[in-house]
């Protein structure tokens, strides 16, 4: 598995950990324990966003056009191995 890819997993399981953590504190909104995991896991999101977009740039469109253009067509599709373009 590349970087990009452990990257990727690593922010999809931060990410996913954070919206249980808030699911729960729908019928839990009491739970101090809950509600500091919950922002644990979405600073870890967070952090783990900025780091991949700094090294493979944006990963939604909003984010990809800061500078009027879309930056982030640049980047190889999801169905698109990087590997086999070659």
């Amino acid at each position: 598995m590349s970087d990009r890819e452990m990257l990727l997993c690593r922010l999809s399981g931060a990410q996913f950990a954070a919206w249980e953590m808030h699911i729960y504190l729908d019928t839990h909104p009491d739970d101090q324990r809950a509600m500091a995991s919950r922002r644990a896991y979405e600073e870890q999101a967070n952090a783990l966003r900025q780091e991949y977009e700094e090294k493979y740039g944006p990963i939604t469109s909003p984010d990809g056009y800061g500078d009027g253009r879309w930056n982030w067509v640049n980047s190889p599709w999801p169905w698109e191995n990087p590997k086999e373009v070659q």
